[in-house]
């Protein structure tokens, strides 16, 4: 007998900082630079702005090993 494959999970869903990619939002700020590492690669910064202010930006931060609730953008939604 067969067994049920398990559902796909989202893929963005519990994602490390360093696996950010431009066009991933987290909350109401978009990711909008490649992510880097500083202090021996224990923290992790990125670029980002908020969705609704698109000339604002500042630089955020997270730990290397905390993981992020993102949303992240097909490649249908990028076409748009």
């Amino acid at each position: 007998m067969k067994k049920a494959r398990p559902e796909k999970k989202n893929e963005a869903a519990g994602t490390l900082p360093m696996d950010l990619r431009v066009g991933d939002r987290l909350g109401e700020w978009e990711v909008i630079g490649l992510p880097y590492t500083t202090t021996d690669g224990r923290i992790v910064h990125a670029r980002a702005q908020r969705i609704d202010e698109p000339d604002s930006w500042e630089i955020r931060n997270w730990d290397v090993s905390k993981r992020l609730s993102v949303e992240r953008m097909t490649a249908e939604e990028g076409k748009r």
